[in-house]
């Protein structure tokens, strides 16, 4: 049965949430992330091949470690929002959203009737039919998550129309490719980034949306807590582990190092 979303409980309660994307297809990196008390984790199949079975059980190790799953799809069709909550997500994170109407699409896809028009399953999420399908459909459109992805100029263009579409639960930052929109790959900390990342916080922020960032230094938490920001993605595990496995083998060669020269 589809749990209760403690993320979307959380923000609504206008606590701070940590998650943390998951680019390795393992259960165990998932069930990893819980361990470590991360509120949230957003599995990626946008950049990541991930198969369905391992989706479905990655968020079955999810459900089993009290951590609340997103996942960022690879576009936002209708039957591929559908096949990611049919799984057991709690929500989508779509990429690249550009417009109102693509946000207003996102939600219609994500939700039953009266909200939208996602296709009726009686699966995982529904406990295989067990429980009242009506009160079910009400009870899923409360929990699921729609989250857009700014990370095009035409998004912070159009913020305002996007975060004003009714069942948008939050938004998140894209700093990478914004950059890119802008002509300046990878240069996520260029004043024409950072000021198009302000501009889409406060306008978010205004609307009662929650925002989501994706601060690159303590520093930047900071920054985003002085503008009311409560919610953060610290990067991903692959990022994440390979920082920590160079640190670890550091400390020791460095020792021996020392040990040798003595």
């Amino acid at each position: 049965m589809l749990r209760e979303n403690a993320l979307k409980k959380r923000l609504q309660l206008g606590e701070t949430v940590f998650g943390l994307f998951c680019s390795i297809p393992h259960p165990t990196l998932v069930e990893m992330i819980a361990a470590a008390a991360y509120d949230f984790v957003i599995i990626d199949t946008e950049h990541v091949l991930i198969n369905p079975e391992t989706l479905e059980h990655m968020l079955r190790a999810a459900d089993a470690s009290g951590i609340t799953a997103l996942v960022r799809v690879p576009d936002a069709a209708p039957n591929t929002i559908l096949r990611v909550l049919d799984a057991g997500a709690h929500g989508v994170v779509i990429p690249h959203v550009r417009t109102g109407a693509e946000a207003e699409a996102a939600v219609r896809a994500s939700r039953y009737h009266p909200r939208g028009m996602r296709s009726l399953n009686g699966g995982r999420p529904a406990d295989f039919a067990k429980v009242d399908l009506p009160s079910y459909l009400d009870y899923a459109n409360e929990q699921i998550m729609v989250v857009p992805m700014i990370e095009n100029r035409e998004g912070v263009e159009n913020i305002a129309e996007i975060s004003a579409v009714p069942g948008i639960d939050m938004i998140l930052e894209g700093a990478a490719d914004l950059s890119q929109s802008y002509g300046v790959p990878w240069q996520t900390r260029s004043d024409i980034v950072q000021n198009a990342l302000a501009q889409v916080a406060e306008i978010t922020q205004k609307r009662g949306v929650p925002y989501c960032a994706i601060p690159r230094a303590a520093e930047d938490l900071v920054t985003w807590q002085g503008r009311g920001v409560r919610a953060f993605v610290l990067g991903e595990e692959r990022g994440t582990a390979f920082r920590a496995l160079r640190a670890h083998l550091h400390t020791f060669r460095t020792q021996v190092a020392q040990e040798e020269t003595t």
